[in-house]
């Protein structure tokens, strides 16, 4: 398959990578000294499940000489989704199909209202990774997963062949979801609930879940959560909640969200996306959720720092 990376961070970088490991035709979408050095000396990631390189590897920052692929794989933060869309359309053919692997729960209508629903599969991922240097990934946590499926959950014959494609790799495990936004809302309980908690408390994930006053919040994020879920539609399982929990404690002591490092850095966040689209969507279907909306509440001030809107 002809596949574009668009993103090539920690989650792009590291699918991408295995993809082309595996022969697949990928074109990696990259910026500034990231774009140079992978330019220079390929694309180097060091993972728990075995380093490798992508060397020379296929980059550009030019994506009409790309042209049309088989696939547009989106990794870039949640926030840059719909400008990514619109720039993206040199990629985009009469078959493409696009899958977004952000954290969050709006990124595929997001696309599908810039590129056309007909374009787009859903998509989420697992991994505990991020770009560590110009043309450096770093996987240090959890093992990759990847589950797509079309928007109405039928059965394709692309997402098979995508599917297929990453079963052929190495250190990815890819399925395609019974239901693709029952597989996206559980794993934003988990990652919004991880990402809230750390952003708020400025600790990893190791202290949190076991401090019992952070750990009743943690809870209360994911109920809300999963009661804002359910007034949407999605068909959550009863134990989602419990699921998700049992996911926050099997992770590595010292783990962190990248939105958490993200604030933690002063730079721009998925605040928006995490957190504050519970908000929103509590008060869109009528659901009350406090504890969410304090700590949305609580970092938007320094989002607004990070952003340029305010300087304090």
């Amino acid at each position: 398959m002809r596949i574009a990376i668009y993103g090539t961070g920690g989650v792009g970088g590291y699918f991408g990578g295995r993809l082309a490991q595996a022969g697949e035709d990928v074109t990696f979408i990259a910026r500034g000294e990231h774009l140079s050095a992978i330019q220079r000396s390929g694309l180097h990631v060091h993972s728990i499940a075995g380093d490798f390189a992508i060397a020379p590897a296929k980059v550009t920052n030019d994506l009409a000489s790309v042209g049309p692929v088989d696939c547009v794989i989106v990794a870039v933060k949640a926030w840059q989704v719909v400008d990514a869309a619109e720039a993206m359309q040199p990629l985009i053919g009469h078959d493409t199909f696009v899958v977004p692997l952000e954290n969050g729960v709006e990124a595929a209508d997001q696309l599908a209202d810039i590129l056309g629903r007909e374009h787009v599969v859903g998509g989420l991922c697992g991994i505990l990774a991020w770009r560590e240097g110009p043309g450096v990934i770093r996987h240090a946590g959890i093992d990759p997963f990847v589950r797509i499926g079309e928007l109405d959950n039928r059965i394709s014959e692309r997402t098979q062949r995508l599917q297929a494609a990453f079963v052929r790799a190495t250190g990815v495990e890819a399925e395609i979801a019974d239901d693709i936004q029952v597989a996206i809302w559980s794993k934003f309980l988990f990652i919004c609930a991880m990402s809230g908690i750390g952003s708020i408390t400025r600790a990893p994930i190791g202290i949190t879940r076991v401090v019992p006053d952070t750990r009743r919040t943690i809870e209360q994020i994911l109920e809300e959560i999963y009661r804002v879920g359910l007034a949407k539609g999605v068909a959550l399982p009863n134990n989602a909640v419990e699921r998700a929990l049992k996911l926050i404690d099997a992770l590595p002591e010292k783990s962190t969200a990248s939105m958490q490092r993200d604030i933690l850095e002063g730079r721009p966040s998925e605040l928006e996306s995490q957190n504050g689209a519970v908000v929103r969507l509590g008060i869109e279907y009528g659901v009350a959720t406090p504890v969410n909306a304090v700590i949305h509440a609580a970092l938007l001030p320094q989002e607004m720092r990070a952003r340029g809107v305010e300087d304090f």
